[in-house]
C-alpha cells in the first residue's frame, strides 16, 4: 500500500494507457474526495454530484483510450477541468445558467452582485450596466458569445474553444475584435464608464 502512494499520477496514467486497468482505480481513489467535493460545491446535490463524477471518469477513460491525453498539465487539474465543463453542461441542460444563444433579453449582469450601494450609486451603476449591455448587444453574435463566456462566465479560451467548436486562436481573435469594437462603440455613444 505504501508503494502505491509513491507512484506518480503520470506513471499511473501511462501504466493505464499500456493496459494496466488497476492503475486507473488507484488514480480515482487518490483524487475522488477532492473531485467529489469540488463538484458538490457547485451543484449542491449528492445524486447529481455522483452522476457528474462518473461522467468525468467516463470522459477521462475515453480520452486516455483514444490517446488524446498530453502531459502538458498535471492529471488532477486536467480532471478538474473536465468536471468543471460537465458542471457547466449540467446547468445549461437544467436551464439554470443564463443562455445567450436564443434570447435577446439575456442579462449579463444578473450574475453579478451589486453589494451595498447607496441609492445614487446604484442608479449610476445600473445606468452603466444598461449602457454596457446595449453595447454588448451591438456586437456581432460570434464576438458577443466569446466576450460573455470569457468575461461573465470566467471560461478559459480552451473551454470557449471546446464550447464553440472553433480553435483557440479563433476564440482569441473574436475576443480581441469584441474589445476593439466595444472601445469604438463607447467612443461613438460617448459613454462614460467611471463614476
Amino acid at each position: 500500500m505504501i508503494e502505491k502512494k509513491l507512484i506518480t499520477d503520470s506513471t499511473l496514467v501511462s501504466d493505464y494507457i499500456q493496459g494496466k486497468e488497476a492503475s486507473l482505480g488507484i488514480l480515482i481513489k487518490r483524487h475522488q474526495q477532492r473531485l467529489f467535493s469540488f463538484i458538490y460545491s457547485k451543484v449542491k446535490d449528492r445524486d447529481i454530484t455522483e452522476d457528474i463524477f462518473q461522467d468525468t471518469f467516463i470522459k477521462v477513460i475515453k480520452t486516455l483510450k483514444k490517446g488524446n491525453y498530453n502531459e502538458e498539465g498535471k492529471f488532477l487539474p486536467w480532471v478538474m477541468r473536465i468536471a468543471h465543463n460537465l458542471v457547466i453542461d449540467h446547468f445549461r441542460k437544467a436551464n439554470r445558467m443564463p443562455s445567450f444563444k436564443n434570447t435577446d433579453t439575456f442579462d449579463i449582469f444578473s450574475v453579478l452582485g451589486d453589494g451595498n450601494l447607496n441609492a445614487e450609486k446604484q442608479i449610476i451603476q445600473e445606468q452603466i450596466f444598461s449602457d454596457v449591455r446595449d453595447l454588448v448587444n451591438e456586437l456581432p453574435q460570434e464576438q458577443k458569445e466569446v466576450l460573455i463566456m470569457r468575461m461573465y462566465k470566467d471560461m478559459s479560451f480552451k473551454e470557449i474553444s471546446e464550447n464553440t467548436g472553433v480553435s483557440i486562436n479563433t476564440a482569441l481573435g473574436r475576443m480581441r475584435y469584441a474589445l476593439i469594437n466595444m472601445r469604438k462603440l463607447i467612443d461613438k455613444h460617448k459613454i462614460i464608464l467611471v463614476n
